[in-house]
């Protein structure tokens, strides 16, 4: 960070200004450079991910990362992996070097909705200061063809917000802006904030969080097609992908014979590189045991017995459930 001062009062944040137990430090874009330039050099580190409070806007704090990175690249010739925070209120002209410095930036909504941005950091607005910038980067790498990516993250659980919510817009963000990847943080609460007597959010949320996000950008599926509790969120005790089959396959399994790549990779256990052995060997052979699947690299296939039909029918473990 190159300060841990911080005018905003985001409400989860530890750095959030007014919070007294916060030990306030601020690096020059030199002292930061040379600091990393040594760090990289001795192979202490691999790569930067240089993010900051905010002092007097986030046009001011923005130029400071930038004149960090540019020292680093240029001065020092580095070369390596750069990962740069896109301040709220930074410029078009900003990000658009930021595009060029980085491998990666980070233009972190926090939330899926401005009414809830304003019960986690109200001095930040939703549409102008987050969402715009990440329509500006897709913007800029469709003109320029810049090559960095584009990712943004969420705090989880701190103010009502549902796993529906948040997956609908990185859907959104997905198809539309090429979002690179959406990260989840399970809030966790900070004593002297407003929100420190809230209760932490489960780990285990944050994790189906990301196996729901991972089926919507890889493999295709919509949000519509998962299964959410009547709270709007995902079940805890079972994975999104098995949700899905127990509803969908276990009265219509796939027949690893005949089904097309996308289906093989519905069922759960199958996924891109198990779907594409799948393909491959039943060109030269019929599948007719569970044996078959875990010698082409399917770890424990009976987990998916319930779901495939085999070339002899179904599997043995499949039986008893028809």
């Amino acid at each position: 960070m190159i300060t841990t001062a911080c005018e905003k009062n985001c409400f989860y944040c530890p750095f959030r200004a007014g919070r007294g137990r916060t030990k306030r430090v601020t690096i020059t874009p030199d002292a930061m450079a040379k600091a990393f330039d040594d760090l990289q050099r001795a192979k202490l580190a691999d790569g930067i991910f240089l993010s900051s409070g905010i002092i007097k806007g986030g046009t001011a704090t923005q130029d400071k990362i930038l004149d960090t990175i540019e020292i680093i690249r240029r001065k020092y010739g580095y070369k390596g992996y750069v990962h740069l925070k896109i301040m709220p209120g930074s410029e078009y002209d900003q990000l658009a070097r930021a595009l060029q410095l980085a491998d990666r930036v980070s233009i972190n909504l926090e939330a899926p909705t401005q009414e809830r941005l304003e019960a986690l950091a109200p001095k930040k607005d939703f549409a102008n200061d987050l969402l715009r910038h990440i329509q500006w980067a897709h913007d800029i790498k469709q003109k320029t063809g810049a090559r960095a990516s584009v990712v943004t993250q969420f705090v989880v659980g701190a103010v009502g917000d549902t796993d529906l919510e948040l997956l609908a817009l990185t859907e959104k963000l997905h198809r539309q802006m090429n979002l690179a990847r959406a990260y989840f943080s399970a809030f966790s609460p900070v004593i002297q904030t407003p929100l420190e007597n809230i209760t932490p959010t489960a780990p285990l949320r944050e994790h189906r969080l990301y196996q729901a996000s991972f089926l919507v950008r890889d493999y295709g599926w919509s949000v519509e097609e998962l299964h959410f509790a009547g709270a709007g969120n995902l079940p805890l005790e079972v994975d999104p992908k098995k949700a899905w089959a127990d509803i969908n396959l276990l009265n219509a399994p796939i027949d690893l014979m005949r089904a097309e790549r996308d289906a093989l990779m519905r069922v759960p256990g199958i996924g891109a590189k198990g779907a594409d052995a799948i393909l491959r060997a039943r060109t030269t052979r019929r599948l007719t045991d569970l044996g078959q699947l875990r010698a082409l690299g399917i770890a424990a296939p009976e987990r998916l017995a319930p779901y495939v039909l085999l070339a002899n029918g179904k599997p043995a473990q499949q039986l008893s459930l028809f």
